[in-house]
């Protein structure tokens, strides 16, 4: 699906308004927890690809103290405000942030402990190559863990699934479940497992349509203008409709470099 609107201003105000100072994605610090539970990234080297505006890997350096993380995006604006809220906090020396082109990592082989991704990996159609250039930067042992939104099945994509796509316009390039395990197979990787959060994220995706309608609406018309908030108020009312009937699902990946 081809990519019509960009992370711009006015729309990382309003997700940030919805999901919280940093995050383009929902569910926050707990989230992130979440997708690496039971992971010691104490002293680690770690990747994060799709860093947005930098709450994740923030949050990950205090919580978890890795040795170095690294924050990746595509999206020029996005990694120059993560880097300015790095900056204005001292405790985050070990982050940083760089702007990358699509394709292959600029990274050397068997760089990273843990490549860490949020919702990101939806915007990169080859599935296949993302998980072969994740295990090369991984060392042997290393481990990638994400969370992201998916498609519900290999089917042709409905007319509400298209409909999703056109007005969200941020390129998605939606794949199932059962492409992302073959990828990550067919990749190299074992212990392949899967948590789905398809109905967390399908109630979440309600509540924040109602915030948008409601609470959130007058300080958002001001901000990024009644006609930028309508659109997106239609993008929430159309993903609502595709997440009821499980065509449009998110979840949890964690899998490991032999």
């Amino acid at each position: 699906m081809e990519q019509t609107q960009d992370y711009d201003d006015k729309l990382v105000t309003l997700l940030e308004a919805l999901w919280g100072e940093g995050y383009l994605s929902p569910g926050g610090n707990a989230e992130t927890k979440l997708v690496l539970d039971g992971l010691d990234l104490r002293g680690k080297r770690v990747l994060d690809l799709g860093c947005g505006t930098g709450g994740c890997a923030m949050f990950i350096a205090a919580e978890f103290d890795p040795g170095e993380l690294i924050g990746v995006d595509v999206e020029a604006g996005v990694v120059a405000k993560a880097t300015a809220n790095a900056a204005a906090a001292a405790q985050f020396s070990t982050v940083s942030f760089m702007q990358i082109e699509p394709g292959p990592l600029p990274f050397p082989d068997d760089t990273f402990d843990v490549v860490f991704s949020k919702d990101s990996i939806v915007h990169i159609a080859d599935k296949q190559a993302l998980a072969d250039e994740i295990l090369r930067v991984l060392v042997a042992g290393g481990v990638f863990a994400a969370s992201d939104w998916m498609a519900g099945s290999d089917a042709a994509p409905s007319p509400a699934l298209l409909h999703y796509q056109q007005l969200e316009g941020l390129g998605f390039g939606l794949a199932s479940p059962d492409a992302y395990f073959r990828a990550l197979r067919a990749a190299g990787f074992e212990r392949v497992s899967y948590r789905d959060r398809t109905g967390w994220l399908a109630a979440r995706a309600r509540l924040e349509l109602a915030e948008l309608e409601g609470p959130l609406r007058s300080a958002l018309e001001t901000s990024v203008g009644k006609q930028f908030l309508e659109h997106e108020v239609a993008v929430w009312k159309a993903m609502c409709a595709v997440f009821d009937t499980r065509e449009l699902g998110a979840g949890h990946w964690r899998a490991f470099k032999p």
